[in-house]
């Protein structure tokens, strides 16, 4: 006979969701300008040179945007994967690992990602 007090410790709020929820929401929502921005300079170099696109990153403005795009948006897919892998993945062990090799993942592809804007951008 257990009281479902008994039943539910350990399975209450671990005071972390507000964080998550709130870091998923203020990626998304400075995706929504900095996509806006990009698509809409993918546009303006259509068509162009390879000579083009890198004078166009040259500029400190786009770098700087890019950079923050990427970020944010490895950022916000990390978050999200994290959320699918702790509802659909129910091993302990196997959950931490997969949290982990996401977070692993994301941040070396991001960090490439900057550094190749970096390289685009100094002349590289």
């Amino acid at each position: 006979m257990i009281n479902p007090l008994a039943r539910a410790r350990g399975l209450g709020s671990a005071k972390e969701g507000t964080h998550h929820w709130l870091g998923q929401r203020m990626t998304a929502v400075a995706l929504i300008p900095l996509v806006l921005w990009f698509m809409c300079s993918l546009v303006g170099l259509m068509g162009a040179d390879l000579a083009t696109i890198k004078d166009w990153m040259s500029s400190p403005f786009n770098a700087v945007l890019t950079a923050c795009l990427l970020i944010a948006g490895f950022h916000h897919a990390q978050l999200g994967l994290q959320v699918v892998i702790e509802d659909y993945i129910h091993s302990h062990g196997c959950k931490i690992v997969a949290v982990w090799l996401v977070k692993g993942l994301a941040f070396f592809f991001g960090a490439a990602a900057v550094f190749s804007v970096v390289k685009l951008a100094v002349g590289g």
